[in-house]
């Protein structure tokens, strides 16, 4: 076999499932047959025989199965590693998988007509999160906020408070059909009685009462957001495509390809000519342009900002819309491979197996503030990570409440508390001495090994993670490595063994506590040193 790198198929080196079959297993010779012309095991046999040269890496190289290779590293191997780990614990995950790159996110985005609900959460939650891996990735990363004023609904906010606004001063007032219930629209228009008195009835709903509307709820949206420690690092404003005439702009150069059209008093995107079955509507009869109008010329704004990447954190609804905002960017000239969506599904609040209900005094929906009052930022932010976006996520309240294994953030917590507990008792036993005393050879037991291999894995899994785009991973990973602790703690012990002996494995500890912490915080989820 002669390949070059480039001619590989993509092929995959993980730890296999079953620990007696290596430390590494990879599918290399499988996947290259074809290229090679040649067979699985045959090609399987040569690498394996090149590998047994490296007598200073491996133990053990062999072939199993229809061409697997399978490899054990010397313990000498694995001392360095966590040598070299341990002095670079605080920043030991980090890697270059998106050096150099410039990315932008764009998430939450709600419009400003009401507080945010758990219906954002998963949202906020899955955007920040994935700001923070491709950062350990190495990329420098935005967080932008759209700011969707401008449209029927802000119009109809605007006209609620008015409504509200009015009846309050005794005046004979409806709400518009369609208009804000919540009981915050009636605490907004208060605050404007308070400033302005009776002088604004005659105002229009457009006017000072949306924009006092926008402004309180922003505020309120950001402070949520401040709570569950999702920082924005730009807000976009959609009005601003209306003021510098973008929108108009994106339909001239659609116009000018021949893919623009007028029917039924509306204006259509010829979307039927680039491979969708039915054509788009752009500008309704009213003159309101649709969501894709707008979200065309934000995304040609992103591009034209320098972003190598764009990634849009949609929910559900949002499937059938945005492929036409990348037919959009296509055919005015950028690269649509530039953007990219992460679609999630909803979330249910469930107690007990049924749908939980809790107060609902803004209006009939709960907001992230109440669901947070309830159990907490880090498992509020925590639950909403647990599954793959890609799957309906049911938050269990109850288990969210409970202070005991069950409890998968309790869990991880407790276990980064526990190993601060017992480095706490090494470090009075050792003193000063301890660092001095740590001998990485004396780690020789299977569960010593065990562990540190799973710590060896926490870069690739944040890289993965990102390339994905499925912070679940991470999770899965530290209960994976919570419980390899475990293993380790009940068969080695640490306290009361000969010092070089409690200094290493102590050691061992604290670099699998400092782990744990960096995947909490990657999560946005605190590492307690006590519980």
């Amino acid at each position: 076999m002669d390949l070059s790198e480039g001619d590989l198929p993509n092929y995959t080196i993980e730890a296999p499932k079953d620990p007696s079959h290596g430390d590494l297993s990879t599918n290399i010779a499988m996947v290259s047959a074809k290229v090679a012309k040649e067979a699985p095991q045959s090609i399987a046999a040569k690498l394996a025989d090149a590998l047994r040269t490296q007598e200073d890496l491996f133990s053990e190289v062999g072939v199993a199965g229809p061409g697997f290779i399978n490899i054990r590293f010397k313990p000498s191997v694995l001392h360095k590693e966590l040598k070299t780990l341990a002095d670079n614990a605080e920043t030991f995950g980090r890697n270059q998988a998106f050096d150099g790159k410039k990315i932008i996110l764009e998430f939450v985005s709600a419009n400003p007509t009401g507080p945010l609900t758990v219906g954002h959460g998963r949202n906020a939650v899955l955007g920040d999160t994935m700001a923070r891996l491709y950062e350990w990735c190495g990329a420098t990363v935005t967080r932008e906020y759209y700011f969707n004023n401008a449209g029927r609904q802000m119009r109809m906010l605007g006209e609620s408070v008015k409504a509200r606004y009015a009846q309050q001063l005794g005046q004979d007032a409806e709400l518009p059909e369609g208009g804000y219930e919540g009981e915050y629209i009636g605490d907004i228009a208060a605050t404007l009685i308070d400033g302005h008195g009776e002088s604004l009835l005659q105002e229009e709903g457009e006017g000072v009462f949306k924009e006092a509307a926008e402004k309180t709820i922003l505020e309120d949206i950001t402070r949520t957001l401040d709570r569950m420690q999702v920082k924005m690092d730009s807000f976009f404003n959609e009005h601003s495509l209306y003021e510098n005439k973008a929108i108009y702009d994106v339909v001239e150069k659609l116009n000018e390809k021949g893919l623009v059209y007028q029917k039924d008093g509306a204006v259509w995107f010829s979307t039927s000519q680039l491979g969708k079955e039915k054509d788009t509507v752009l500008i309704k009869k009213s003159g309101e342009p649709t969501y894709r109008l707008p979200d065309i010329a934000y995304h040609r704004d992103k591009l034209d900002r320098g972003f190598d990447l764009c990634v849009d954190i949609f929910g559900a609804d949002h499937i059938d819309t945005y492929p036409d905002v990348l037919r959009g960017i296509d055919v005015l000239g950028y690269d649509p491979e530039k953007i990219e969506v992460l679609v999630y599904q909803f979330v249910t609040l469930v107690k007990d197996g049924k749908p939980y209900k809790m107060s609902t005094r803004k209006a009939n929906f709960i907001t992230l503030d109440e669901l947070m009052d309830e159990v907490g930022s880090d498992v509020t932010r925590f639950f909403f990570l647990m599954r793959a976006p890609s799957t309906h996520l049911e938050f269990d309240v109850a288990q969210a409440k409970e202070a005991s294994d069950k409890n998968p953030v309790f869990y991880l917590q407790y276990a980064h508390a526990r190993i601060q507990s017992v480095l706490r008792k090494a470090n009075e036993e050792l003193g000063d001495k301890s660092t001095e005393l740590v001998q990485w050879t004396s780690l020789e037991h299977e569960a010593e090994f065990s562990l540190m291999k799973k710590l060896f894995f926490f870069p690739d899994v944040i890289e993965t993670a990102a390339r994905s785009k499925e912070p679940h991973k991470v999770i899965t990973y530290l209960q994976e490595t919570a419980q390899e602790f475990t293993h380790f703690y009940h068969e080695c012990r640490i306290m009361g063994e000969e010092p070089e002996v409690m200094a290493t494995r102590a050691k061992l500890a604290d670099v699998t506590a400092t782990v744990l912490k960096n995947g909490l915080s990657l999560l946005g989820v605190t590492a307690p040193n006590k519980m």
